[in-house]
């Protein structure tokens, strides 16, 4: 008989607490919109945080709540953009496809070594050994960071230990830019067809000493171009792609070749 009282009890405060717990979770819940899971649904699912949101997850939330806007994502397909746009009610606007371009061309044998680096293979590890092993200091030390931040296999790299972009893989998700040290990469519109595959801000005759495709800010392509698209700033050249037009005359009077034209989704130099 002295077991029962307890029994009771505690199955009674069992009922009490669960009552209470069940009462509480329906007061407290939070009701989720169902169209997260719908948007959710419709992205690429791969994390990879170009959006600055916490995940796919996370970037479907904040367009329910009105804190980021469907452009923040350049991974998603447009077709996906369409439907997205539906299910938000809001205009859906053609995205402008913009790649990964590298403003180097300084691989081997076109640019110089200044030293044999024995180390991790790590582009950002390598540049706190005097600055990198490559002589030139604003030049692609060519270890292959980008290529394994890439999450979507769009880099390669290339005979000359230079990154290769792949136009068709790649979706801009700007991985590659934020782990140059060197600042190499950049955004550029698809249908551009000609870049600057240099960044050094050295004087004519430190650039040539160090890579034989520098850019020596001779401004003869800032001369050339009819619409005024190509500066030279900091010592070298630098394209204005909201300007050109793709004429193509900087690439005709480059001494240096520094500046590359675009063949089949590939960038060629003429050195």
């Amino acid at each position: 008989m002295s077991l029962i009282a307890p029994i009771v009890t505690l199955t009674g405060l069992g009922i009490v607490f669960g009552v209470g717990l069940a009462l509480a979770a329906k007061k407290l819940s939070v009701q989720t919109d169902p169209r997260v899971e719908e948007i959710f649904g419709k992205l690429p699912g791969v994390n990879c945080g170009a959006c600055g949101m916490a995940g796919c997850m996370g970037f479907a939330e904040g367009l329910i709540e009105g804190k980021c806007m469907l452009e923040r994502c350049p991974v998603t397909e447009e077709s996906a953009r369409k439907l997205i746009a539906g299910i938000l009610g809001i205009e859906h606007a053609v995205r402008q496809k913009t790649v990964a371009v590298l403003h180097c061309h300084g691989g081997k044998p076109r640019a110089k070594d200044k030293y044999q680096y024995r180390g991790i293979r790590e582009c950002a590890a390598a540049t706190l050994v005097m600055g990198g092993p490559k002589q030139c200091a604003y030049g692609c030390i060519g270890f292959g960071s980008c290529m394994r931040a890439c999450f979507f296999g769009a880099i390669s790299m290339g005979q000359d230990d230079l990154p290769v972009v792949d136009e068709e893989k790649c979706t801009a998700c700007g991985r590659c830019v934020a782990s140059c040290p060197a600042g190499l990469f950049t955004l550029v519109p698809v249908q551009k067809n000609f870049a600057v595959r240099c960044k050094s801000q050295d004087f004519g005759k430190t650039v040539m000493d160090a890579c034989r495709v520098g850019c020596i800010a001779c401004r003869k392509c800032e001369k050339a171009c009819p619409l005024g698209a190509i500066k030279i700033t900091d010592n070298c050249a630098i394209i204005d792609y909201a300007v050109c037009e793709n004429k193509g005359e900087c690439v005709k009077v480059c001494p240096t070749n520094a500046i590359a034209y675009k063949v089949n989704g590939q960038w060629r130099g003429r050195a």
